[in-house]
C-alpha cells in the first residue's frame, strides 16, 4: 500500500469518516460544473427542497454543447439551446459562479479552471465528466463523477470514494524534436494498456516531467483516464506556482507565500512507497498516432500498424474489430493514410502552446485540397491571446478555418461532427467508434503539431520531416 504521496497526503487532508460500507467521505474542494451532467443533479435537489451547500465551491461553465461557428442565442440547435437555458435556470439565486459567453470567461471547463486559477495544488476536485483527471497537473486529486454524485456534492460538497492504489509512472530524459507531451501519454497507456490504471491514481514522475510545461502536464495529466486510471497527478513545483502567480482566483501577496508553503508541504516524500512503479525513457518516444478504437492501439508514426496474430489473446479480438471498423489493413504502414477532416481543439490540446505548435507547422503551407481543417480554442481567453499573437491569421491563410470556443468536434455534442466513414486526424482524447458524431467516423489521434502537419499534406505525415 502507497505512503508519504501527494495522492495519500491530500487524500488524508480531506478525509471526513470512513463509513459503513469501508469507502471514506471526502470533502470535495472544488466543483466544477457544465450543461451536460447538471439537469437531473439540480432537478432531485430541487425536488427535496435541497439547497447548494457551498456555491462558493462551485464554478459553471457551457462547453460541450455551445456552437464554434456562431454562439449568438438562440442557438441553432434546439436541444443545445434547452440545455444552455436548463442551466441558466438551474444557476439562478445559488450564488454559483457562472462563465458565460458574455463573462468573456467561457470555455471548456478543463481549460478555464487552470487559466482562472481556481484549480489549485492540494485541491480535491469533482467534476461530472471523465477528463477532471486533467487537473491533477496541479497537484491535486482530480476525477470525474456522474450525475447523481454531482448532485450529492451540490448537496454535501462530499462524495464517498473507495481510496486507490497509486502507480509511479517515471519518464526520464529529454523529449526528441517533434516530440511533445501528447506523444508522452500516447505511448504511456500504449506500454501499459487501457485498463491498467484501473483502481489506480498514476502519479507521473522523472526528469521529462520536471521540465514540462503546465499545459503539457495537463495534457497527460488529462488522458489518465484513458489508461484506466481515475486520477493522474504531477507534484507540485515551481513551473506549477509561477503558472499559477497572479492568475485571477490564486491567492495574493502573503497568502500566495502561505499557500506555497501549503502546496510544497503536500508533495511526495523522497521516502514515499508505491503500489507500482514503471519506467520509460523519453528517448524512445516518437510522435505517436492511433489507429484503432482505444487509445491504446497506437503505433509511432514510422512503424507498421500490428498483427493481431501477434498479440495476446486478448487484445486479438479488439484488434481484429478495430481494423474491421477502420478498414485499414494489419502490417501496413500508418504513415500516407489519407485523411478527410483534422480537428485541432477539446479539452486535451486546445491551450495557446497547443495552437503555436499547429500554427508552427500549418504556416509552412496550405491545408491540402479536399481536406477539412478546423482549429478550435479551449477558451475566450485562449482566443484572445491566439489572436493577439497571430495565430488566427496563420491558420485561416492556410485554409483551417477558425472557431469559438468550446468542446467541438471532441465529442460532437454540437454541429461540429464527422460525415459518414471520414478519417479525422484529431488532437482529443478518445477515438472510440462514432465518437466524433458519425456513427461510422473514424478518429486517429496524435498531438497538435501532428495533426497540422497531415492538415498539409492530406495524409498522416511524420512532423519531423517539416521541422
Amino acid at each position: 500500500m502507497s505512503s508519504n504521496t501527494l495522492y495519500d497526503h491530500v487524500w488524508d487532508l480531506h478525509k471526513v469518516a470512513t463509513l459503513p460500507t469501508g469507502q471514506d467521505q471526502i470533502f470535495i474542494g472544488l466543483h466544477l460544473i457544465h450543461e451536460v451532467t447538471t439537469p437531473q443533479a439540480f432537478a432531485s435537489l430541487k425536488e427535496r427542497g435541497v439547497h447548494v451547500a457551498f456555491p462558493h465551491r462551485t464554478f459553471a461553465t457551457l462547453d460541450h454543447i455551445i456552437p464554434t461557428l456562431s454562439q449568438q442565442r438562440p442557438y441553432l440547435d434546439a436541444q443545445a439551446e434547452a440545455m444552455a437555458v436548463a442551466l441558466e435556470s438551474n444557476l439562478a439565486n445559488t450564488g454559483i459562479q457562472f462563465f458565460d459567453p458574455a463573462s468573456g470567461r467561457q470555455g471548456i471547463v478543463h481549460v478555464i479552471g487552470p487559466e482562472l486559477g481556481v484549480t489549485q495544488p492540494g485541491m480535491t476536485i469533482a467534476c461530472g465528466d471523465s477528463h477532471t483527471s486533467t487537473h491533477g497537473a496541479f497537484g491535486s486529486l482530480a476525477f470525474g463523477i456522474g450525475t447523481t454524485e454531482v448532485g450529492l456534492v451540490l448537496e454535501t460538497q462530499t462524495l464517498a470514494l473507495n481510496r486507490l492504489k497509486v502507480r509511479r509512472v517515471q519518464v526520464d530524459g529529454l523529449l526528441n524534436p517533434g516530440v511533445t507531451p501528447k506523444d508522452v501519454v500516447l505511448a504511456i497507456i500504449h506500454h501499459l494498456g487501457v485498463k491498467a490504471g484501473l483502481g489506480y491514481a498514476y502519479e507521473f514522475a522523472g526528469t521529462t516531467f520536471d521540465t514540462m510545461s503546465m499545459e503539457g502536464r495537463m495534457t497527460v495529466c488529462n488522458m489518465s483516464i484513458e489508461g484506466g486510471a481515475r486520477i493522474g497527478y504531477v507534484n507540485p513545483d515551481q513551473v506549477t506556482f509561477d503558472y499559477l502567480k497572479g492568475r485571477e482566483y490564486a491567492p495574493k501577496g502573503e497568502a500566495f507565500d502561505r499557500a506555497v508553503a501549503y502546496w510544497k508541504s503536500i508533495a511526495s516524500l523522497p521516502r514515499a512507497t508505491y503500489d507500482d512503479i514503471v519506467r520509460l525513457e523519453a528517448k524512445s518516444i516518437e510522435p505517436m498516432v492511433t489507429w484503432g478504437i482505444n487509445p491504446g492501439q497506437s503505433v509511432g508514426v514510422s512503424q507498421s500498424l500490428p498483427l493481431p496474430e501477434t498479440m495476446p489473446d486478448s487484445d486479438r479480438q479488439t484488434a481484429n474489430d478495430a481494423y474491421a471498423y477502420m478498414k485499414f489493413t494489419p502490417g501496413s504502414k500508418i504513415q500516407g493514410q489519407a485523411i478527410d477532416v483534422v480537428f485541432i481543439g477539446s479539452c486535451t490540446n486546445s491551450r495557446i502552446s497547443d495552437l503555436r505548435e499547429a500554427a508552427r507547422i500549418l504556416q509552412k503551407g496550405k491545408v491540402a485540397a479536399g481536406v477539412q481543417a478546423i482549429v478550435v480554442p479551449g477558451s475566450q481567453a485562449v482566443k484572445r491571446q491566439a489572436e493577439a499573437e497571430g495565430l488566427d491569421e496563420i491558420f485561416k491563410s492556410a485554409g483551417a478555418q477558425w472557431r469559438e470556443a468550446g468542446c467541438s468536434m471532441c465529442l460532437a455534442m454540437n454541429p461540429d461532427k464527422l460525415i459518414g466513414d471520414q478519417i479525422c486526424a484529431s488532437t482529443s482524447n478518445r477515438n472510440f467508434m462514432g465518437r466524433q458524431g458519425s456513427p461510422t467516423g473514424r478518429t486517429l489521434l496524435m498531438s497538435p503539431a501532428m495533426a497540422a502537419a497531415a492538415a498539409l499534406r492530406g495524409e498522416i505525415t511524420d512532423v519531423r520531416e517539416l521541422l
